[in-house]
């Protein structure tokens, strides 16, 4: 029930109640972020608390009240009811059919409570009747999807297969997705009236996340293939082992994408590649430029065919990769160059020249770090049980709302009956006919790379009009811009135009004034230079919402805000790489490409959400936010806390990882590999299954090798039937390219059900690339009201720059001489993809 905000010192969710049943990750999560926002959550915990007796599930739980209800009893199931009956929004994250069988499923209200929004979070879709009734803890998610087959190059030379990692993807993935979608239907609600049943399976959220993942492109050219991709293809053609240290790998890296020891002994991680003017810069501050230009060290244009290539040219400063034998030199400079000056100095010199470096950092020490306090990305909370205690901060909030944003207040006991009931939610006062959340809404894409493309790419299937610009010389190659764009770019019309001439201002002035919302992927700085300032949109546009994606950006200004960045540095400076490489020593970037990119696209959608609702209701534009490390710190949520007396910073780490003690692992079993995901009351159950007999009287430290030795005796399949029919978590590990092949449908094969299963992927045999392109569908979010569209494929980059400068007045004369003179372009070269 939307209530009139009297003034804009209200919160952007203020009058919004939530009811939250979830437990564990994704459902506290999608509703504190939404608590974040200003809604008021009431928590709902079984008796005894929270399932989850962590620390983090005080930080997930902040700011919310607390209540414990016996659902099974009369009197918590009347309480329950009556709380329903008083929300805006439900959230829970149990499997299929535990809310109805509890008497507290969503069609038990819709119609008493139209305008009722309900989220819903299940490991695997309600309709997928292979595993809807699994018990989903996240490890049997991300086995399902393939997370822990395909960790990344590292790990396939290393010979490490699988390899567990304790971050929980499916839960952050499909979290923000699931407080994005109730943004969403709250600002659709607004004009309808009416609510709507959202289920947002982790499985296909996480599927959507590691999307450049199972992306598959036809007749891939050898020249966008990494050295370490070329050194496995040698090894499997030659038949060697995978067998390659850690030492042996950081010399496959491209120069401008690795770590380098400084003069202190800690590591600074250089992310410089792909761009048209980022290694240059980079060989600049290390006074390495004349002396590699004087080597002869390749330039050419980064769009040319290999045929066309400079003759001796093996590769460009501009593209990724550089070959190996400049890369080796390239390295060997830069190594000695860091070597010169300590890492923190480095990375100051680098982020006030623009180059994009980070020291790399644990996450205790990001905790601690100057930047994330001043910024508020790491705030504060004064928990009622640990005192004192450092929280990762919000994963979106509005400019209007920053200083609301930069505190929190701790999670507070109630008991439900003093909780005061709230009139029932509207009834429906406008057209019922299904169609999407934005449709008609306009939006500006001003974004590149991945972040920010996957913002205004996941809003195309809600019905949004996207015309999305780039630069007319392109800014970053071909290997980010196309290859990473046919995911990211869907849904748009593209138009290539320089936005710093005059005649380009004056266009993207007319765009300003169109747009209900511009998405872009620049710091504060960069904004300005482009005209995107607070006082020129007040002045062209009152009423936009700007959404602003970075890589450092807090609710308040730190030291590094304006530091340029992208994934492999939020990574960095988080602590994922320390991490996921087991050390400061042995960092390596997260294994799936886009791990925080997608993420941090996701968060944006979330601030753009907001701050529709909030316009819904006032009628004001505001700036939207999100970034890069706040993604960062929510897929560590288990980890990112600290107070006086906390634990050991000690949780699993490394690449050799299996999974978190004996009963949460990785097992080998006779012809393969599958995860237990066992309860620790659970082993008396194991006990009862044909094979396991007495482990329960096993004590811990002989637990595991009993379970490894009895596992291999049976065949994965065989293992996990016994499992899953004992009601216990077990999925065999799966590899993403057979989930993806498994549940793929031709574009040209006609009208594709999204919910008919967990997992849909589409390949587009009609792409304009002249290419097929197998892409994951979207069908993370799944409303029962709302229509979702398939997004139609990336165009060829300028394709229609003509059509959409003449929807914006100007004449075909004022186009042709717009083209004529370089300030617009219908293309970056010949073909869609340079062979």
């Amino acid at each position: 029930m939307s209530k009139a905000i009297s003034s804009g010192t209200e919160r952007p969710l203020s009058g919004i109640r939530v009811i939250d049943f979830g437990q564990y990750v994704a459902g506290p999560a999608a509703a504190m972020m939404l608590c974040d926002l200003g809604a008021e959550v009431i928590h709902i915990d079984p008796p005894g608390g929270p399932r989850w007796k962590s620390p983090a599930a005080a930080m997930l739980n902040r700011g919310k009240t607390c209540v414990e209800l016996d659902l099974k009893s009369g009197e918590g199931h009347e309480q329950a009811l009556r709380l329903i009956r008083s929300a805006d929004v439900v959230v829970e994250n149990f499997r299929p059919g535990v809310m109805t069988r509890l008497g507290l499923d969503a069609g038990t209200f819709r119609a008493d409570c139209p305008g009722l929004l309900w989220l819903s979070l299940p490991g695997f879709s309600s309709t997928d009747t292979k595993r809807a009734d699994l018990k989903a803890w996240e490890a049997v998610v991300a086995a399902a999807c393939g997370q822990y087959s395909d960790m990344g190059l590292n790990r396939v030379l290393m010979g490490i297969e699988p390899s567990f990692s304790p971050l929980p993807l499916a839960s952050a993935y499909a979290s923000v997705l699931g407080a994005a979608a109730v943004t969403l239907a709250l600002a659709k609600r607004q004009e309808t009236g009416i609510g709507d049943v959202i289920e947002v399976p982790l499985a296909a959220a996480l599927m959507e996340g590691l999307a450049y993942n199972s992306q598959q492109v036809e007749r891939y050219p050898d020249r966008y293939k990494s050295n370490r991709e070329k050194e496995i293809e040698r090894r499997r053609a030659s038949g060697e082992r995978m067998d390659a240290t850690y030492a042996e790998l950081q010399e496959l890296l491209d120069p401008f994408y690795r770590n380098y020891e400084c003069a202190d002994g800690r590591r600074i991680y250089v992310v410089s590649a792909s761009h048209v003017s980022h290694p240059e810069r980079v060989l600049k501050i290390l006074g390495l430029w004349e002396q590699l230009v004087d080597e002869g060290l390749p330039r050419h244009d980064a769009y040319l065919d290999v045929a066309d290539w400079p003759g001796g040219d093996t590769c460009s400063l501009s593209s990724y990769p550089l070959s190996q034998d400049w890369a080796d030199r390239v390295s060997t400079l830069m190594k000695e160059a860091f070597r010169t000056k300590p890492s923190f100095e480095w990375e100051r010199i680098f982020g006030e020249q623009g180059a994009p470096a980070a020291v790399q950092r644990t996450t205790q020490e990001w905790l601690a770090s100057e930047h994330a306090l001043q910024s508020r990305m790491i705030l504060e909370v004064d928990d009622p049980d640990f005192g004192t205690m450092r929280q990762l901060g919000n994963l979106a909030w509005l400019k209007s709302d920053a200083a609301a944003a930069a505190a929190k207040n701790a999670r507070r006991m109630a008991k439900a009956a003093d909780i005061a009931a709230m009139p029932v939610a509207n009834a429906a006062t406008a057209d019922t006919s299904k169609s999407g959340w934005l449709d008609g809404l306009k939006i500006l894409d001003l974004t590149n790379v991945i972040a920010g493309p996957t913002m205004a790419s996941t809003l195309a299937r809600f019905g949004a009009d996207i015309v999305s610009v780039g630069p007319v010389s392109p800014t970053m190659d071909a290997w980010n811009a196309i290859i990473f764009g046919m995911h990211a770019g869907r849904g748009k019309r593209s138009l290539l135009m320089d936005l710093k001439s005059n005649r380009g201002r004056e266009a993207l002035s007319r765009m300003i004034e169109w747009a209900d919302v511009i998405t872009a992927n620049a710091t504060d700085r960069q904004l300005a230079g482009i005209g995107l300032d607070a006082e020129n949109l007040e002045r062209i546009n009152p009423n936009v919402i700007l959404c602003q994606l970075d890589c450092y950006g807090g609710p308040m200004r730190g030291p590094n805000s304006n530091f340029p960045g992208y994934d492999d540095l939020a990574q960095a400076v988080t602590g994922v790489m320390a991490r996921f490489g087991g050390s400061l020593d042995t960092p390596e970037e997260h294994a799936h490409f886009g791990t925080i990119d997608v993420l941090g696209g996701f968060c944006g959608v979330l601030a753009i959400g907001a701050a529709l609702f909030q316009r819904a209701r006032t009628g004001r534009g505001d700036v939207a936010r999100a970034s890069l490390c706040a993604a960062g710190q929510l897929i560590q949520a288990p980890f990112m806390f600290d107070y006086d007396g906390r634990a050991p910073f000690d949780e699993p780490s490394g690449r050799a990882l299996k999974g978190w003690g004996a009963l949460y692992r990785a097992y080998q079993a006779a012809d393969g590999w599958f995860f237990l995901a066992a309860h620790a009351s659970d082993p008396a159950t194991l006990a009862g299954i044909d094979g396991l007999s007495g482990v329960d009287a096993l004590p811990a430290d002989a637990l595991e090798y009993a379970l490894e030795t009895r596992f291999r005796t049976g065949n994965v399949a065989d293992w996990v039937r016994r499992l899953q029919a004992a009601d216990i978590g077990a999925h065999g590990l799966n590899k993403m390219h057979a989930v993806r092949d498994a549940h793929i449908r031709c574009e040209s094969e006609g009208a594709i059900d999204l919910n008919e299963n967990t997992f849909s992927f589409i390949r587009h045999d009609r792409h304009p690339s002249g290419r097929w392109v197998d892409l994951v569908a979207p069908n993370a979010i799944r409303p029962t009201e709302a229509a979702i569209t398939i997004p139609g494929p990336m165009p060829k980059p300028g394709a229609d720059s003509r059509v959409i400068l003449a929807e914006f007045g100007f004449s075909a004369d004022e186009i042709d001489g717009m083209i004529k003179d370089g300030v617009v372009a219908e293309q970056w070269c010949a073909k869609y993809l340079p062979e």
